[in-house]
Order: C-alpha cells, then sequence, then structure tokens
C-alpha cells in the first residue's frame, strides 16, 4: 500500500462510547475508535477520588441514580459532537485529533465533554494507530529510541480519600531501586506487600483494602505506618534505604481547611512550617526517597520552602498542584517548587497535553511518574504511556486487585517481549543518596 493509502486506511471513521463499570463499581467512559480499514482501538478513562482544583472536569450526570454519576451526557456528547468532529482525521495524527477535541469542548477544564470522555477517546485513537501500524501502542509511541521500563512505585498501605480516611497519609509505597529489572523490582515489592500483611494481622490491625490495594490499617498515629513499613522490609529480607525505600504521597490538599491542617488520626492540627517539620522529620529518619504533594495545592510558600530543605535529598512530586500541567510544571521549575510532576492524563483530557507536561518537566531537569487513579479499570495504556514516552517511573497502586494487576502484568509481558537488550530505569529518576548519580 503507498503512502495515500496508508492515510486514508488510518483515517478515523466512527467513535464509539459506551458505559463500562471501574474499580470502585462507578460509570466511566469506553471509547472505541474505528478506523476505514476496519482496525480498531479501545480506552477507557480512570476516576480520581483526591483531585486537583485546576484538574480538568469529568461529565456526569447528576440526580439520584448511582450517586450522581452516571455518564449518559459524556456518551452523548461523543455521540453527538466527537464523533462527527473526528471522523476522517489520520489517527497517526494524535496531535490533530487532539486538537480537534480540545476544539469540539471549547473549555479550559472540559466542562462541556468531559475529561472522562475526550481522554477515552484521546487513548482509544492512540491505540488505533498502532493497531493500524500492526504494533503494540509502547512500540507505536517509541519510534527509534531505546526502551527502558519505569521504576514501580506499589502501595502497601493506602489512607486518606482511599480509605475512608482511617489514616491521614494518602499512600505508603515502595521503590526497588536496586533491582535489576522491572520484573524483580515487583517480586520484591510483592515480598514487601504479603510481609507487611502477615504483620497487620498479627497484631490485629488489618481493617480491610483501599481503593488502590493497598492494606487499609487500624493504626493510632501516622508515624506507626512507616515503623511497619520498616519491619515489613526487614521481614522480607531486605535492606531499608538500600533495595527497596519509601514513597509517600501526602495528599496534603485533603488535609488542609481554613489554612491549617488537621490530621484526624492524631487529633492535632499544624499550620505550614509545623507539616513541613513534621515530614522533614520522617525524610530524615526513614529511608524516605520521593514525596508527593507534601502541602497543599494553594500553599505555594510552602511547597516553595519546602522544595528548597528537602529538594536534594529526595524526589517532590507535584500532584494537585501542577496537575499535569506544562504552563504550571515550567511556572513551578522557574520558582523553584518542586523537582517532579505526577503524570495523568485525565488531569488534561487528551495525550498531546499530558506528553507536553513530560516534555517540560524533562526541559526544566524534572523528574516525572506516570500514575493511575483510584478508580481504575483493566485498561493498561498508563504503561504504554510510560514506557512509549520514556518516562522512568510508573505508579499503579498496590499489589493486589485486577486493575492493578493488569498494569504490572502488562509491563512484565513487554519487557518478556523486548528480551535480553531490555533496560530497567532503577535509581536513575531518584535523588540525593537514593539516585544512582
Amino acid at each position: 500500500m503507498d503512502g495515500a493509502g496508508l492515510v486514508t486506511a488510518a483515517r478515523i471513521s466512527a467513535v464509539r462510547g459506551r458505559r463500562v463499570w471501574d474499580s470502585r463499581g462507578n460509570p466511566t467512559v469506553e471509547a472505541e475508535i474505528r478506523l476505514a480499514s476496519g482496525v480498531t482501538g479501545r480506552a477507557i478513562a480512570p476516576a480520581g477520588a483526591s483531585r486537583g482544583s485546576r484538574e480538568a472536569h469529568e461529565r456526569r450526570d447528576g440526580g439520584m441514580r448511582l450517586q450522581g454519576l452516571d455518564v449518559k451526557h459524556a456518551l452523548a456528547g461523543i455521540r453527538d459532537t466527537v464523533d462527527p468532529a473526528l471522523k476522517g482525521l489520520d489517527a497517526r495524527d494524535q496531535e490533530g485529533v487532539d486538537a480537534a477535541l480540545i476544539e469540539a469542548d471549547g473549555t479550559e477544564l472540559r466542562h462541556r465533554l468531559g475529561t472522562n470522555a475526550l481522554v477515552a477517546v484521546s487513548m482509544a485513537v492512540a491505540h488505533a494507530a498502532a493497531a493500524a501500524d500492526g504494533m503494540p501502542l509502547w512500540r507505536h509511541l517509541l519510534g527509534e529510541t531505546e526502551a527502558v521500563l519505569p521504576l514501580p512505585e506499589v502501595q502497601i498501605f493506602g489512607g486518606g480519600a482511599h480509605a475512608g480516611r482511617r489514616i491521614d497519609i494518602q499512600d505508603f509505597m515502595v521503590m526497588a531501586p536496586k533491582a535489576q529489572r522491572f520484573a524483580q523490582a515487583l517480586e520484591w515489592s510483592a515480598e514487601v506487600y504479603h510481609a507487611a500483611g502477615k504483620l497487620l494481622d498479627a497484631r490485629g490491625l488489618r481493617a480491610g483494602v483501599a481503593d488502590e490495594g493497598g492494606y487499609w490499617p487500624a493504626f493510632r498515629e501516622n508515624c506507626e505506618a512507616l515503623d511497619v513499613l520498616i519491619q515489613a522490609i526487614e521481614t522480607a529480607g531486605f535492606t531499608p534505604g538500600e533495595e527497596i525505600v519509601i514513597s509517600l504521597d501526602v495528599a496534603a490538599s485533603e488535609l488542609r481547611r481554613n489554612g491549617r491542617y488537621r490530621l484526624e488520626l492524631e487529633g492535632r492540627e499544624l499550620d505550614s512550617d509545623a507539616l513541613a517539620e513534621l515530614i522533614g522529620r520522617w525524610i530524615e529518619t526513614y529511608p524516605i526517597a520521593s514525596v508527593e504533594d507534601p502541602l497543599a495545592e494553594d500553599d505555594d510558600a510552602g511547597l516553595k520552602r519546602f522544595t528548597e530543605a528537602y529538594g536534594e535529598q529526595v524526589q517532590i512530586v507535584g500532584d494537585d498542584y501542577l496537575v499535569t500541567d506544562a504552563a504550571r510544571v515550567s511556572a513551578a521549575a522557574a520558582r523553584g517548587v518542586c523537582n517532579a510532576v505526577l503524570l495523568k492524563p485525565n488531569q488534561r483530557g487528551t495525550l498531546t497535553e499530558t506528553r507536553a507536561a513530560w516534555e517540560t518537566a524533562k526541559e526544566n531537569r524534572f523528574g516525572a511518574i506516570v500514575s493511575a487513579r483510584s478508580g481504575e479499570t483493566e485498561d493498561v495504556s498508563i504503561v504504554h504511556l510510560a514506557l512509549g514516552w520514556g518516562v522512568p517511573q510508573l505508579k499503579v497502586g498496590s499489589f493486589s486487585r485486577s486493575e492493578r494487576m493488569a498494569k504490572w502484568n502488562e509491563g512484565i509481558r513487554i519487557e518478556e517481549t523486548i528480551g535480553d537488550d531490555a533496560r530497567f530505569a532503577g535509581a536513575r529518576p531518584l535523588r540525593g543518596k537514593y539516585g544512582s548519580a
């Protein structure tokens, strides 16, 4: 087939949306793209519980049914607006397709069509384009660049908005920077995960499972989670700070009320400096290599002071503060706030905007992590995005629940496909004594 024939074959002939269900049993949007050749691509939108105020908005129906979370209006937008807007476009022109999506919505934060509709369509287009070229999405995105498997970030204990706020800190996670391969990093993390579960059982502290699959513990104070995590690492046969390091997602915006931070578990309120000092003590005491959202999205001065104090030692990740926004990443870098960005495609709505945030991060020597959301599905697109774009870290959730394991297992398959030449990011993305530099 000549060039013109290839373009014609990759033209979008139909865009379809359907209601499917996420890991919390809530409705979400699946998009299916059909090309003129008959090739299709599908993707499903995730949903977050802890959201930055500057995130693009989902389109939900409201009302009494399904807790107001149905997506009939989002599906109608795909049928009535997105389908005619994309018909005839070349699926391999991701930027052009995403520009058409943004124009069809016409609002800054996707109020009209909803990021749940747009991100499902944008990802489905990428899958269709890859299928048209006869390759998986990661290979389609990678081109001639060398493949590097990302460092996994695995949740052990879940709290905050993902676990009924039983503990204040949202995620206590582990990473295995000394592992030699992606699969080995997961194996080591699995050993820690199961050791932690046995410790909770022995103490009568296991209360359930959080939204992202981590244990939902009944601790008396937040630092008890760190103490038990250290014990779990040691019980699993590893040295804390060597083979295994700790990562925190404080999700501090969820703790902030009237300018102060409320730690419900401990019955106390802290100002910005006091919370920063508390987390700083944890950094000095425990092998913490990464801290996400240590202060709230509207605590700009506090985040700047925290970055100045600890940015050479640990990775300081902006999630609610940066919301996968290239302009915010650029501004944060100029001000010396944070040194890494969490990349969540549904925070913006399209893959083009998500990739722009990553490219801006690289230009400013920021790290980056491709991340799942607390409301997930069997969709594995983010694994392909991390590898295909060369993002060196991947945050999926815990080491349980099929919507999480589908993604970890996809990474294992990709590593096996690449074979002996597969490289692993390991410690390279991390900073200070935990990095490889």
